[in-house]
């Protein structure tokens, strides 16, 4: 058995991809008689959207997706994150940054390869004492960054196999105080047992920082499959722009749920095109193997 989760930002309406990744999320876990949790991940926006927020659970609900309460959100679980960060600082693997986001390109751009392509070059671990002494008499307000210690973590996802990625001093607190999400979202697993993280492949790259982070919390790794995004014949992700892309917006052109449920299925290989199935009878037609390794390119204007 092994829980898993959607996790859904309360930004808008879920497009095409959010409900194809939160579909595979639920036949991961329910295929294993596992629990399938629901965290909104409310970081950027304390204040909850909760129309959005409701709008989102009862896609899933139109789309047979059930799931086992409670529903937690991210802006409620600050003190878990606080305590984290409490632990890795006490550890002595934590250091405060001031850096710009021009200041880190600048820095990456004059490490000539010392640093992995993309990653922070641990610009204010290595700050002499009277720099760091300038920086804080300017008044910069400083994030907290992990001490990582290592460039890159291997991992094997369930959809993409091994897989080598970056780890550098990912950001811990951001400089407005808030923690950040990647740790949040390390933190909220462990907690909530997730054993099974299902979610889409645009954030495979994060995986391996996550991964580091929970060893350094002492905490179990948990498994990882990352779906394939779902693109518009652009080859840009699923937007607003691509049209019809919400639930809603099929409604509106006369689809009902269960039409779009089986047109998010037949991309998967789990139905027949135009076959109406629950979602609760493809779990017996499941298997992670099958699943599609490459994005589904959609328009929308022809579903």
């Amino acid at each position: 058995m092994a829980d898993g989760r959607f996790a859904p930002s309360p930004t808008g309406e879920l497009h095409l991809g959010n409900l194809r990744t939160a579909l595979v999320a639920w036949l991961f876990a329910r295929s294993e008689r596992s629990r399938f949790l629901v965290r909104v991940e409310d970081l950027d926006d304390r204040v909850s959207n909760r129309e959005h927020e409701a709008g989102q659970l009862a896609d899933l609900a139109a789309l047979t997706l059930d799931w086992d309460p409670p529903v937690v959100r991210q802006s409620e679980r600050f003190e878990l994150y606080h305590d984290a960060i409490a632990t890795l600082t006490a550890a002595g693997l934590t250091y405060e940054c001031t850096c710009t986001r021009r200041e880190i390109r600048e820095a990456a751009s004059a490490s000539h390869g010392e640093a992995p392509e993309g990653a922070y070059p641990g610009t204010c671990l290595t700050l002499s004492a009277q720099q760091q002494a300038e920086r804080a008499e300017s008044g910069r307000p400083a994030a907290l960054r992990l001490h990582a210690q290592v460039d890159t973590v291997v991992f094997v996802d369930r959809i993409h196999g091994p897989y080598d990625g970056i780890v550098d001093d990912v950001v811990l607190r951001r400089n407005d105080g808030v923690p950040a999400y990647n740790l949040a979202v390390v933190v909220d697993d462990a907690a909530q047992g997730i054993e099974e993280v299902v979610r889409g492949d645009d954030l495979l790259s994060s995986t391996p920082r996550q991964l580091h982070l929970a060893d350094q919390l002492g905490l179990a790794r948990p498994a990882h499959a990352h779906v394939p995004l779902v693109l518009g014949l652009d080859g840009e992700r699923m937007a607003k722009r691509h049209g019809a892309v919400t639930l809603a917006d099929r409604r509106r052109v006369g689809e009902t749920p269960a039409q779009v449920l089986s047109v998010i299925a037949a991309s998967l290989g789990l139905v027949e095109p135009g076959e109406l199935r629950t979602a609760a009878e493809m779990v017996s037609r499941f298997d992670p193997t099958t699943l599609p390794t490459g994005p589904w390119r959609v328009d929308p204007g022809q579903l």
